[in-house]
C-alpha cells in the first residue's frame, strides 16, 4: 500500500511538472539567464517591437498610424477572439507590412488547461490568423507569458516558435503614465531585446493610452542608440521550422 501510494504520488508530481514546469520561464530573471532565445534575445543591433492582445478597433489604428509615420514595422501577437470580431482590421495590420503572430484564441492561463483544450485553442487561433494574414504565422506568445507542457507540444506541431520578451512597459499597472511606461521599458532596453507593449485594453481595462504616449520616446531612444527597430522575424532568431521547444 505504501509503495503504491508513493508511486501514485510520484506520478502525480511528474504530471504536474510536465504540465506547469515550463511556466517557470514566465519569471523574467529565469528566462533571461537560462532561456535567452525564449526571452527574444536576438541581433544586438536590433530591437524587436511587439504588441499583444489585439486587434482592437479602439486602439490598434492609433498604433498603426504612429508606426506608419515613423516607417517602422512590428509584430502583433493577436488573440483569435479579437481577430474574429475585427477580421478587417487584422488584415489591415498584415497589409501594412507588419508581422502577424499568435497569442492564443482566448486569453487564458495555459497551465490550467489540459492538452485537448490547449491544442484546440492554439490550433483555432493559428488557423484564423493565417487566414486573415494570408500567410502562416511563425511565432507564438502565451497569455500572461506563461507556457505549459501541452502548449509547447502544440506549438511544435503547429510550427510556431514561442517568444516572450526582455523589456515591457507594464502599462496595465494601476495609474500607469507615459513616464512610468517609458521608465519600465528603459530598464530592459538594449540591443537584442524584444519589447512588449499592448494594442488593446481587452484584457486589462487600462494602459494602452499610456503605452501609445510612450511609444515615440521609445523609438527616439532606440534611434539615439543606433538600434534598428523591426518585427521578431527580422530579429535574428532561428526560424520556427528549425527551432526546438525552448532551445537556447
Amino acid at each position: 500500500m505504501r509503495l503504491t501510494a508513493r508511486l501514485a504520488g510520484a506520478c502525480t508530481a511528474g504530471l504536474a511538472i510536465i504540465q506547469a514546469g515550463p511556466g517557470l520561464t514566465g519569471l523574467g530573471p529565469v528566462r533571461a539567464a537560462a532561456f535567452p532565445l525564449l526571452a527574444g534575445r536576438g541581433d544586438p543591433g536590433h530591437v524587436a517591437l511587439t504588441f499583444d492582445d489585439g486587434p482592437d478597433p479602439a486602439c490598434t489604428p492609433g498604433v498603426l498610424e504612429m508606426l506608419a509615420a515613423r516607417g517602422i514595422r512590428a509584430t502583433f501577437f493577436m488573440l483569435g477572439s479579437m481577430v474574429a470580431r475585427a477580421r478587417g482590421l487584422a488584415a489591415e495590420v498584415a497589409a501594412a507590412g507588419h508581422e502577424v503572430a499568435v497569442h492564443g484564441f482566448e486569453h487564458r492561463y495555459l497551465p490550467l488547461r489540459g492538452p485537448a483544450a490547449t491544442w484546440s485553442d492554439l490550433a483555432r487561433a493559428t488557423e484564423l490568423v493565417a487566414d486573415v494574414a494570408g500567410t502562416p504565422p511563425g511565432f507564438f506568445r502565451p497569455p500572461y507569458g506563461v507556457l505549459s507542457g501541452p502548449a509547447l507540444l502544440a506549438v511544435r506541431r503547429l510550427r510556431l516558435r514561442p517568444v516572450l520578451w526582455g523589456a515591457w512597459g507594464r502599462e496595465w499597472d494601476p495609474g500607469a503614465t507615459r513616464a512610468s511606461v517609458l521608465q519600465n521599458l528603459l530598464r530592459g532596453l538594449n540591443g537584442g531585446a524584444t519589447v512588449l507593449l499592448h494594442d488593446s485594453d481587452s484584457v486589462s481595462p487600462s494602459g494602452v493610452a499610456a503605452a501609445l504616449a510612450a511609444l515615440p520616446f521609445l523609438l527616439d531612444e532606440c534611434a539615439a542608440r543606433g538600434l534598428r527597430i523591426g518585427p521578431v522575424g527580422e530579429h535574428g532568431l532561428p526560424s520556427p521550422a528549425r527551432a526546438g521547444l525552448v532551445r537556447t
